[in-house]
C-alpha cells in the first residue's frame, strides 16, 4: 500500500471529512460536524495558513495529514505544525505513516519551510516511536501550551 501524498482540494472534502471524524472520535475530540467542516474546508480552498494532504489514492484515501503554517525567528523563517495525522485502523502497522512523514518534508521544503513541529501525548509510545523514526526529536526544555480564545 502506498503512502503517496496528494494535496487536498475542495473536491476531496467528502472523502476527507469521514477520516477527520474518525480521527476525532478515536482521540475524543468533541465538535459538531459544522465546526469540523468550517475548520477543514478553508484549507482545501487554498488559504495560506495551512494545507491538508490525502494519504494513498485520492479516490479512496487511507489517511490524511493536516499542516498549519507559522513563522519562527528561532528556526529562521516559515515553520509548520503537524496538526493532525490519521491512518485508517485496518492499514496501520504497515509503515504508511512513516513513509508519509518522510515524504512530507520534501513536499514542504520547496515552499521554504524551515521546521515542522508536533505535539504528542507523553503516554503514546507508539506515536512517539513513529515520530522518532521520521526524524522528530523532543525538545526537552519545552512544553507545548495552548489558550483558547
Amino acid at each position: 500500500m502506498s503512502a503517496a501524498l496528494t494535496l487536498a482540494a475542495p473536491e476531496h472534502l467528502d472523502r476527507l471529512l469521514p477520516l477527520v471524524t474518525a480521527f476525532h472520535t478515536e482521540e475524543g475530540i468533541v465538535m459538531s460536524d459544522e465546526a469540523r467542516h468550517a475548520g477543514l474546508a478553508p484549507l482545501l480552498d487554498g488559504i495560506p495558513h495551512g494545507c491538508a494532504y490525502l494519504i494513498g489514492p485520492p479516490r479512496a484515501p487511507i489517511g490524511y495529514i493536516v499542516i498549519t503554517f507559522g513563522w519562527s525567528i528561532e528556526f529562521g523563517g516559515l515553520d509548520a505544525i503537524l496538526d493532525e495525522l490519521y491512518i485508517r485502523p485496518g492499514v496501520r502497522g504497515r509503515g504508511i505513516a512513516t513513509e508519509a512523514l518522510l515524504t512530507l518534508p520534501n513536499a514542504l521544503a520547496t515552499g521554504g519551510l524551515k521546521a515542522i513541529h508536533l505535539e504528542v501525548d507523553h503516554d503514546n509510545t507508539a506515536a512517539i516511536a513513529l515520530y522518532r523514526r521520521a526524524g522528530f526529536e523532543p525538545r526537552e526544555r519545552y512544553m507545548f501550551m495552548s489558550r483558547k480564545l
